[in-house]
């Protein structure tokens, strides 16, 4: 099925866990008894090998408003460094990115007007794209993140190695 709305590079915005309340939810919550430096080993070995520093994170942050802003970003062609600066807010500098001052202040270091960010979020502007994007995620059974579609059958879900992929592309 194809998309009605415009996705540069066929990147998808889609939050996990849509529940989340707007304040977050500390781990502990979350993940009762769970020892996430285990859990997320995999994520800061992979990290590491690709010069990415992952910080110990506490809590799960509402992911919704910078998602809404990410697509803020995408209309005026800034949807990669504002992504690129969120995923580092978030993992790295372990602030909340559903905080409206937060994603304000990203926005204007990005060069984006944050004061028409704000009235883009007031007016819920990309409400319906989100929705669509978790139809559409449904659709493929994406459950995690990342997730690469390929051929709009094939999943790679995580955070797959260069080899992974060239694997999984031969194949096809």
């Amino acid at each position: 099925m194809k998309k009605e709305f415009p996705i540069e590079d066929e990147w998808l915005s889609y939050q996990l866990r849509p529940q989340t309340p707007p304040e977050g939810i500390p781990f502990t919550v979350l993940f009762p008894g769970v020892d996430m430096k285990e859990r997320y080993a995999g994520l800061y070995k992979a990290g590491a090998s690709l010069a990415i520093s992952f910080g110990e994170r506490t809590f799960l942050s509402n992911s919704g408003p910078a998602l809404e802003a990410s697509e803020y970003a995408r209309d005026r062609g800034k949807y990669h460094s504002f992504h690129d600066r969120i995923f580092r807010a978030y993992f790295t500098d372990l602030v909340d990115i559903g905080d409206l001052d937060v994603l304000l202040n990203i926005a204007r270091e990005e060069g984006l007007d944050p004061a028409d960010l704000q009235r883009k979020l007031d007016e819920g502007a990309y409400t319906d794209r989100l929705r669509e994007a978790r139809e559409e995620a449904a659709r493929y059974g994406i459950t995690a993140v990342p997730t690469f579609i390929i051929n709009e059958t094939e999943k790679i879900v995580g955070a797959a190695s260069l080899e992974t992929f060239r694997m999984r592309l031969k194949s096809l």
